[in-house]
């Protein structure tokens, strides 16, 4: 198959013809004319999306992904949130399964439930101290790529070191953490940051928290580009201070629906215009990647830096190496674009989604 148009490679936007099928073949410079063609988006951070909530189970989870899919998502991370310990394993049961018949599900980002009670924000009320027995069991039941939790939690450190054994990529999250306990997370090699700015400690001079320590020392951080979760300024501050820094839409069941009640696990949340709330605070998003994009666009990043820090940085930090890129032997996950930065086509390993 054959695509031509302005190819977002790794040296760069070149014009020319895309030939691939299952996986890339080659890139054919030629002086055509065409849209955007770029790498899947790789969302590591969503709950739900078209109604649908990833703790549901499986027909739930396929709903999520193909709804994602339509908008670009060639990978995503099925999102847990706190729960008792039944229902997160129902959910890990149900993305499990579901990943046996759709190949853009990756794994589960398990968002909880060892978080602060003090920094829960939307989370449902049940979180809970580390428990390495029973986090041993969650990893045995689906493939965990990525856990957040709260460094300063009793036991915290001891399960970071678990993790990072089996190569989970842990993320400091939910936390009410200072820059020291925090620091020490990093040290017992924690890597990221969930929803950077959000759920965490902030910035002040002389009380650095868990905002500031991103800042100073984050190699890596997700951060939600819809406008609301954090401020375009800093966002762009956020993109001079941490290299690996990459976008999530932590989009819930509400995004693609109508206003109105939709559950987040065991809370129901309300949408209103783009915002999700419980109550008066924020409860993930509406967004979509390919609306990300066109954020980040407005927010002042190039196109091709946008597009990268959708899908390059995503699998880089995942450890995807046949993902995120279009080059010869990396997957033919695509995303075809008009000039309007809209999704006309996308292809799933070299196969056009229906549209």
């Amino acid at each position: 198959m054959t695509l031509e148009g302005r190819i977002l490679s790794p040296r760069g936007f070149v014009r020319g013809r895309l030939h691939f099928a299952e996986r890339i073949l080659a890139v054919e410079e030629a002086p055509v004319e065409g849209p955007y063609i770029l790498p899947g988006f790789l969302d590591l951070h969503v709950h739900g999306g078209l109604g649908a909530d990833a703790m549901e189970g499986k027909e739930a989870v396929l709903r999520m992904a193909r709804f994602h899919l339509q908008h670009g998502t060639t990978g995503l991370l099925p999102t847990t949130v706190t729960a008792p310990p039944e229902a997160i394993e129902k959910a890990l049961r149900g993305i499990a399964e579901a990943m046996g018949e759709c190949e853009a599900l990756l794994g589960v980002h398990l968002e909880g439930p060892f978080l602060s009670p003090k920094r829960l924000g939307a989370q449902p009320p049940f979180p809970q101290k580390p428990d390495p027995a029973w986090m041993e069991d969650l990893l045995a039941r689906a493939p965990v790529r990525v856990v957040t939790l709260a460094p300063e939690l009793p036991g915290a450190l001891e399960l970071v070191r678990l993790l990072v054994g089996r190569g989970v990529r842990v993320q400091l999250g939910h936390t009410a953490a200072g820059y020291e306990e925090a620091l020490h997370a990093l040290e017992a090699g924690a890597q990221g940051f969930t929803h950077l700015f959000n759920a965490m400690t902030p910035l002040h001079h002389r009380a650095p928290g868990v905002v500031g320590l991103a800042l100073e020392r984050g190699l890596w951080a997700e951060l939600i580009p819809d406008g609301l979760h954090v401020h375009p300024a800093a966002l762009r501050l956020a993109l001079k201070s941490v290299p690996g820094l990459y976008f999530v839409t932590d989009a819930v069941a509400a995004a693609g629906m109508p206003d109105g009640v939709y559950p987040l696990g065991a809370q129901r949340v309300e949408k209103r215009g783009e915002g999700v709330w419980l109550g008066e605070s924020l409860a993930g998003s509406t967004l979509t990647m390919d609306q990300a994009l066109r954020k980040l666009v407005a927010f002042g990043l190039s196109l091709e830096e946008a597009a990268r820090r959708l899908s390059t940085y995503p699998a880089r930090y995942l450890g995807l190496k046949d993902r995120g890129e279009i080059a010869p032997g990396k997957r033919a996950d695509l995303l075809v674009l008009g000039e309007d930065l809209r999704v006309e086509a996308v292809y799933l390993g070299g196969r056009r989604v229906a549209r």
